[in-house]
């Protein structure tokens, strides 16, 4: 396996060389440095403002220079200044990532766990009233944008009800007050897509000979359903959460700008909104990381969940 691992952490370079370069095209090629400099400076800047902003960041240097320096300052994680706030970038991003940490990791697991509970029970229940009324709520919760889930209830349980804070985070003990709602949001939103995916896995194996001849062998339905048929479903469902494992650090973009948390999601907005183009190229760089480490992840768990799955 660590042969494996090592081939794939290679493969990452090549993957993380060309997110890089991409970017680097996007924000230094075909915008160029006078655009981004009377973009930051006003349309009403002078010649010689210009050239100095341009020098000042590095745009009067030839492209293969910028670029290297790019690829250098990315790799060693030297991510510069924002150049709105002029704050360390890192810093930024370290600060960030515990407020999206702290909202999508109990909700993710939580949602996890209802919805592979809810898909069991109802694969339980298959072709029954119980398994249709589900499909259907699924269906309609699918249907809702979640920029409405969102309104509807910081409206109705923040504003109207007074349950929970409109919006706002507070460090230490007292954040959880904040984290509640948007939680329930993001459970709420999620829940009608994870349950159906998953209902559907759970009966592509229950549908199996494995499942009949344990029937036959007179095994309870609790005994088949959690210990083979959710054992030999975890492929499928493991990929469906590695997918979802970058946006756990990345945060949301929508519950964060909404609710008031400053995680990365707020980050990343606040920076597209402000054309922060060096906090951007950060934010994407470090979710092409994340991401090719999820999915190495990922295959490490395959192999671990099922014994047929070799990596050589």
């Amino acid at each position: 396996m660590s042969t494996y691992i090592i081939r794939r952490l290679l493969y990452l370079v090549p993957i993380v060389f060309g997110v890089i370069l991409l970017t680097y095209i996007l924000f230094n090629v075909v915008t160029s440095g006078d655009a981004i400099a009377k973009q930051r400076l006003g349309q009403h800047a002078t010649e010689t403002q210009i050239e100095t902003y341009k020098k000042a960041h590095g745009y009067d240097k030839p492209h293969f220079l910028r670029f290297f320096i790019t690829v250098k300052d990315l790799v060693t994680f030297n991510f510069g200044r924002s150049e709105v706030t002029h704050q360390k970038i890192t810093t930024m991003i370290w600060d960030g990532m515990w407020p999206s940490l702290s909202l999508m990791l109990p909700a993710f697991f939580f949602t996890l766990i209802l919805s592979v509970s809810i898909a069991l029970f109802t694969a339980l229940y298959r072709n029954t009233w119980i398994d249709r009324t589900a499909v259907v709520i699924c269906i309609i919760g699918m249907s809702i944008s979640f920029l409405a889930y969102i309104i509807i209830g910081q409206y109705i349980l923040g504003f109207q009800l007074k349950y929970f804070p409109v919006s706002g985070y507070e460090w230490g003990a007292g954040m959880f007050k904040f984290l509640v709602l948007p939680g329930l949001i993001y459970t709420a939103a999620s829940l009608g897509a994870n349950v159906r995916f998953y209902r559907t896995v759970v009966l592509d194996e229950i549908n199996q000979d494995y499942v009949r001849t344990a029937r036959a062998k007179g095994l309870n339905q609790n005994t088949i359903l959690f210990k083979h048929v959710l054992k030999n479903a975890m492929i499928p469902i493991i990929t469906r959460v590695v997918v979802s494992l970058p946006f756990l650090f990345m945060g949301s973009l929508l519950l964060e700008d909404f609710y008031g948390i400053p995680g990365l999601g707020a980050l990343a907005l606040n920076a597209i909104n402000g054309n922060d183009f060096a906090v951007i190229k950060a934010v994407t760089f470090i979710g092409a990381v994340l991401y090719v480490l999820a999915n190495l992840a990922g295959d490490i768990c395959y192999s671990l969940v099922d014994p047929r799955v070799q990596l050589k």
